[in-house]
């Protein structure tokens, strides 16, 4: 059975930072890019972030280029997403998925939420 589990979310001041966990089971971890992507109120989803399998390659949006830190650990089928200063627009749902060819798998969300 296929899982990604994301966790790590929760109520941080503007300033803070957090770290949020998508961990992986049931398929080829290193074949599979993973991605991070959220969902504001009332907003479309946005990508956010994201790192290949292959060569470990990342990917920012702007709006968090400097600000937040993607890694992976395939050894622990793990990635991690460091998000420090952060201010009350990067609250949302976050959502991890897995994306390796034409199969893409998604997570349940872990809700971020960042007061002022």
């Amino acid at each position: 059975e296929v899982q990604l589990q994301a966790s790590g979310g929760g109520l941080v001041q503007a300033g803070g930072s957090l770290r949020l966990s998508c961990a992986a089971s049931g398929f080829t971890f290193d074949d599979y890019a993973i991605g991070w992507f959220r969902q504001a109120p009332g907003k479309e989803l946005e990508g956010v972030s994201a790192i290949a399998g292959s060569d470990g390659s990342t990917y920012y949006a702007d709006s968090v280029k400097g600000r937040f830190a993607i890694s992976r650990n395939n050894s622990r089928k793990t990635v991690f997403l460091q998000m420090n200063s952060l201010n009350p627009d990067d609250t949302a749902v976050y959502y991890c998925n897995a994306k390796g060819g034409l199969t893409t798998y998604w997570g349940q969300g872990t809700l971020v939420t960042v007061s002022s």
